[in-house]
């Protein structure tokens, strides 16, 4: 079959620029379908976090101009790299005014005031980038509300263009909470024409909803999980615009995202303190040890163990956490988080480790070593959320043994089969509504287990770190998509 011209737009991309899973997504994805034959190509900002001397970039010659409507032309130079591993192009567009300042979308969780402007630039800039490097793809792949408006783009200002002759587009989905809602004037800089800001366009509550945009104008559409994919058709997970994927809903598909295993691994991973694996776990109690040093918490092999590794933000469950955390802690358990998101948090539960020193404590911010560790060296893994596109966190505790204790919803539920007392079948424990006490009760199932049927605990172990979540089966599954999204565009061919 032919093989294809793809470029990914993206807002992030690990190792470069990461806040969730979108970053995971767009660094890994690439990778294994270039392993497919296909040419891909990444275009995304050159935030000043993005050392051009680590990564080994290279700066193109000339600058790349980019129509700005109203604003009018801008101009940004072009940094050329690969995804590490691979010989995958990634293009860094370097614009100070936008992207030469901390953080990605805001800081100390105030949104930056000029974001519309800032990724309408990354979506024009990166339908004009094919001009500057002689590339012609077969399909534009955006992500999220950040490149939204590329497949608008497609759909009108390039329609005629030679280099998108033959192209479809694909909208990926991460996270429906986030719209790209704006004032109606961005409208004037997105230089599409005013006839697109209506119900059945842009317009959203008198704002400018790139998100909305994106969904009408792609060519076909995906989100992270076959769990969300329905979910996203509901008022309760839409975010009010669930009307709108309810009407493409003959064009959404749900892909589960993969694992990147070597990464991800207890048999080789280098920052626990002993490798194991599913045949010989005694490394499994030495990371559990280590774990509990790190923490300052007793070393305990009798004691169920809970991490969390999570953003502290209401998507996650953290306030449903908060409540539910007291009882936990009157069992016998030790729990340990790693984390940051809303102030409110931070505070709490440092109040939390200083009420309970010998069974919490917690460390805010972000380590990825201690990410690691804390995969490794816990009994069980705490997801509590309100929702969950995908979730990651899930399937690497399967891959270390540690066994979920999650929210039955979006990719957690797709992921995390519920334990079976009677057939000692799961591989984690669920629950479906969102409260503490929900949270609680299955965290007290979790404990019983752990206390009272330990040939059980050895069964979920032993299911867990058998299940796997390729890059190779979800690139498989995004060719057979692109394929669509071609014959969808042009008939039969693709």
């Amino acid at each position: 079959m032919k093989k294809l011209k793809i470029l990914m737009a993206a807002s992030e991309c690990v190792p470069f620029a990461k806040e969730g899973g979108l970053a995971d997504v767009v660094g890994v994805l690439p990778k294994h379908l270039a392993r497919l034959g296909h040419d891909v190509r990444v275009v995304m900002p050159r935030y000043y976090k993005v050392d051009p001397e680590k990564y080994g970039l290279k700066q193109l010659p000339g600058v790349l101009t980019v129509p700005m409507g109203i604003i009018g032309e801008q101009y940004c130079g072009v940094w050329e790299g690969r995804l590490p591993g691979s010989d995958v192009p990634v293009y860094f567009l370097e614009h100070e005014g936008y992207y030469g300042r901390d953080g990605l979308y805001e800081v100390d969780n105030v949104g930056f005031l000029d974001n519309d402007n800032r990724f309408i630039f990354l979506s024009r800039a990166a339908m004009e980038l094919p001009k500057m490097i002689g590339f012609a793809p077969d399909i534009v792949h955006a992500h999220d509300w950040h490149t939204a408006a590329v497949p608008l783009l497609l759909n009108t200002l390039y329609v005629n263009d030679p280099r998108f002759a033959r192209a479809a587009s694909v909208l990926t989905v991460h996270n429906m909470q986030h719209q790209g809602n704006f004032y109606e004037g961005a409208m004037d800089v997105l230089g599409v024409g005013w006839e697109h800001f209506t119900f059945l366009g842009l317009e959203k509550d008198g704002e400018v909803n790139l998100l909305k945009g994106g969904i009408y104008h792609a060519t076909v559409l995906n989100t992270v999980s076959e769990g969300y994919a329905r979910e996203m058709q509901t008022p309760e997970y839409g975010w009010g615009l669930d009307g709108v994927v309810r009407e493409r809903a003959a064009d959404l598909t749900g892909i589960l995202n993969g694992v990147d295993y070597d990464d991800w691994n207890p048999e080789t991973d280098p920052f626990i303190a002993a490798t194991y694996s599913a045949a010989d776990l005694t490394g499994k109690k030495l990371c559990k040890r280590d774990l509990q040093r790190a923490f300052g918490l007793p070393e305990r092999d009798d004691v169920p163990l809970f991490g969390l590794v999570s953003r502290l933000v209401k998507q996650k469950g953290i306030d449903v956490l908060a409540a539910a955390i007291p009882r936990i802690l009157a069992l016998d358990v030790q729990v340990v988080m790693l984390g940051a998101g809303e102030p409110w948090a931070h505070f709490y539960f440092g109040d939390i480790r200083n009420a309970y020193p010998t069974k919490f404590n917690c460390f805010i911010g972000y380590n990825n070593p201690l990410a690691h560790k804390i995969e490794a060296g816990a009994d069980f893994f705490l997801m509590p959320s309100a929702f969950e596109p995908c979730g990651l966190n899930q399937m690497y505790s399967l891959r270390y043994g540690t066994l979920p204790v999650v929210r039955a919803t979006g990719g957690l539920d797709d992921s995390v089969e519920n334990f079976d007392e009677a057939r000692l079948t799961g591989t984690g424990f669920k629950f479906w509504r969102l409260d503490a006490g929900a949270l609680f009760d299955t965290v007290g199932w979790a404990v019983h287990t752990w206390y009272h049927r330990r040939d059980a605990v050895a069964r979920l172990i032993a299911n867990a770190m058998a299940a796997r979540f390729t890059w190779e089966d979800a690139a498989a599954k995004y060719e057979e998509l692109y394929r669509r999204a071609l014959r969808r565009r042009f008939g039969t061919k693709g």
